[in-house]
């Protein structure tokens, strides 16, 4: 049974994809990145507060650090993914997603001073394949006769922060417990998104998309890592970790069942070559028994 908890986890975090493509239709990016994280922020305040006030003394020297953190986790990941949503389909977004893990490994070269294993070189060629194929639809050298899509690309941007933004949690490890660490990093992330925020055209966000609000805040802000966390505590960070390639997969299906979205056969092809390409660069990681980066929270 405990292994309904990351696999649970893994479903919320694909369903708030569909979330992002939903609120597209109902709330400005902009508003919707600000409101998720003052939900968040809210209801973690009374269990987290204290224990912040508590560890100041650790807090304060990181500042610069969770502040990075902060704006590549939740800022820039999260924001680029509610403007994707306008220009592209869910099913695109959960595709490019899972692409975090490999783009992981290759950053911990210079970042974390890792070698590149050849499962990795060669899991990484398969994935961009993968990946190629899907965007082109089939047509893997679209991109020498066509441009992809304002939202792909986005998507593409917001893996890239994603995947540093794991990479750095991983090198700048801090005397923090994880929940301080996800409510300093989400009450800077709120201050970041004011301007934003008031940059948009309706500040107060529509009744239609409170229940978005809701999920993404609660659900996928909250529920989701103190799920994620107590799994790894279960069953270790290996097996949890290989439920995320589960995502995809996940939300694939919520997206044909929720949004009517047609999962075509290059649908198919590229995201099977994109998943077992992660999974092959993972696999000598395993081996070697060096830990996946862990993901604290999800877009």
């Amino acid at each position: 049974m405990v292994y309904l908890l990351p696999f649970i986890t893994v479903c919320i975090w694909g369903g708030n994809t569909i979330i992002n493509k939903m609120a597209s239709e109902v709330i400005e990016p902009s508003a919707m990145s600000f409101y998720r994280w003052f939900l968040a922020v809210v209801v973690l305040t009374p269990f987290c507060l204290p224990s912040v006030v508590k560890q100041w003394h650790l807090i304060k020297p990181n500042l610069s650090k969770i502040g990075c953190l902060a704006l590549l986790g939740m800022v820039l990941n999260q924001s680029l993914g509610y403007y994707a949503g306008l220009t592209t389909t869910a099913s695109n977004m959960a595709l490019i997603t899972s692409l975090v893990p490999l783009m992981s490994v290759f950053m911990s070269v210079p970042l974390l001073g890792k070698s590149i294993s050849l499962n990795s070189i060669v899991g990484g060629i398969i994935a961009l394949a993968g990946l190629a194929f899907m965007l082109g639809q089939g047509d893997m050298t679209f991109f020498l006769h066509s441009s992809i899509t304002t939202g792909d690309g986005l998507m593409v941007l917001t893996s890239v922060c994603y995947a540093a933004y794991c990479v750095l949690l991983k090198r700048w490890k801090m005397p923090l417990s994880n929940w301080v660490m996800v409510y300093s990093q989400g009450a800077l992330a709120l201050i970041m998104l004011v301007p934003l925020w008031l940059s948009s055209e309706q500040l107060a966000p529509p009744s239609t998309s409170l229940p978005l609000i809701a999920y993404a805040g609660l659900a996928a802000s909250v529920a989701a890592p103190w799920m994620w966390v107590k799994a790894i505590d279960l069953i270790g960070a290996d097996s949890s970790a290989m439920f995320m390639n589960l995502m995809p997969v996940v939300t694939l299906a919520l997206a044909t069942a929720l949004l009517g979205e047609k999962v075509h056969m290059y649908h198919l092809v590229g995201g099977s070559l994109v998943i077992g390409g992660v999974i092959l660069s993972q696999v000598k990681l395993h081996k070697k028994s060096i830990q996946p980066v862990q993901n604290l929270e999800h877009v």
